[in-house]
C-alpha cells in the first residue's frame, strides 16, 4: 500500500512495547494494511531482511522477515509475516555476530543471540492461522531481532561493550 518512513533512534516509539494485533475479522483490514506497509517499506531497501511495525510508527506486534537470497541464508523459510510472534524456545548455544538496523543506520554491533529458536505466531500469509517455525543461524538472529523491536528493545540494548562491540557502519556504495 505505501512505503513508509523508517523511524530512527532516539525516536521514543522504538523503545515502546507493542500491543498485540487484533486478529478478529473486523480487525483484519487494519492488520493487512500494516503488513502491506511493512512489506512495501522493507522491499524498498536493498539488502533489508526484516522490519517490525514500530519502525514505521505502528505500535502493534507485527513483523516481516525474508532472508531468501542473502549470502548467510541456509534453508530459509522464505517470507514470514509474523503477527503476535512469541518465542517458545531459545537454544542454550549462543553466537556473537554483527547486526545492523534501519533504525540505527550509522551503526552496527556485535550482538550475542541464541543459535536456534522456535517461534509461534499467527501467519499473516495464511489467514492468521497459528504457525510455529524452528529457526537456526542467521534466520533465527533476524527473527529475534525483529521480535526485540516489538518489545521496545534495540540491538544497542544487547551490546556487551559499547567500546569494543559498537562500530560505525562502513559505506561500500
Amino acid at each position: 500500500m505505501a512505503v513508509r518512513e523508517v523511524l530512527t533512534y532516539p525516536d521514543p516509539v522504538l523503545k515502546t512495547v507493542c500491543a498485540p494485533a487484533q486478529a478478529g475479522p473486523a480487525d483484519r483490514a487494519e492488520t493487512d494494511r500494516v503488513i502491506s506497509d511493512l512489506l512495501d517499506t522493507m522491499n524498498s531497501f536493498d539488502h533489508c531482511v526484516g522490519l517490525a511495525a514500530p519502525q514505521i510508527g505502528e505500535l502493534v506486534r507485527i513483523a516481516v522477515v525474508d532472508i531468501t537470497g542473502h549470502p548467510k541464508a541456509k534453508d530459509p523459510h522464505g517470507l514470514m509475516v509474523l503477527v503476535n510472534p512469541r518465542v517458545v524456545h531459545r537454544s542454550e548455544g549462543q553466537k556473537v555476530s554483527r547486526e545492523g538496523c534501519l533504525s540505527l543506520p550509522d551503526l552496527t554491533a556485535n550482538v550475542r543471540r541464541p543459535r536456534k529458536a522456535t517461534v509461534e505466531f499467527l501467519d499473516g500469509q495464511k489467514d492468521l492461522e497459528m504457525n510455529q517455525v524452528q529457526l537456526a543461524g542467521f534466520e533465527a538472529r533476524c527473527v529475534l531481532h525483529e521480535i526485540d523491536h516489538l518489545d521496545g528493545i534495540l540491538f544497542l540494548d544487547r551490546v556487551a561493550s559499547i567500546t569494543d562491540d559498537l562500530f560505525r557502519r562502513q559505506n561500500y556504495g
